[in-house]
């Protein structure tokens, strides 16, 4: 089955997030390693599901089929979703970085 438009923008969102996640676990190891705090460590949990929930929707993406392949609002919403959750990871990774 052929990907759409919507859903290659969503498997692109996903691995832009996963970049971004990845980017933040090193971050958060690093200073987990210096500082042993538990927000820290809570941080890097956070990157670390995160990061396994957009691996698990690049997956379903590209290798089975969706329930929602043939309904383009059920497409636009994924991108919606997957647009908003890169937001909030660029302004987190932005703040972290600095």
């Amino acid at each position: 089955m052929a990907m759409g438009p919507w859903l290659t923008v969503a498997t692109a969102l996903a691995g832009l997030n996963a970049l971004l996640l990845v980017a933040l676990g090193a971050v958060w190891l690093r200073n987990y390693r210096t500082f042993g705090t538990t927000l820290i460590l809570g941080l890097l949990a956070f990157a670390g599901v995160m990061l396994v929930e957009n691996l698990v929707a690049i997956y379903y993406f590209f290798g089975m089929g969706m329930l929602y392949a043939s309904d383009p609002v059920a497409q636009q919403s994924v991108v919606v979703l997957r647009a908003l959750q890169f937001l909030a990871l660029l302004f987190l990774t932005y703040v972290t970085m600095q």
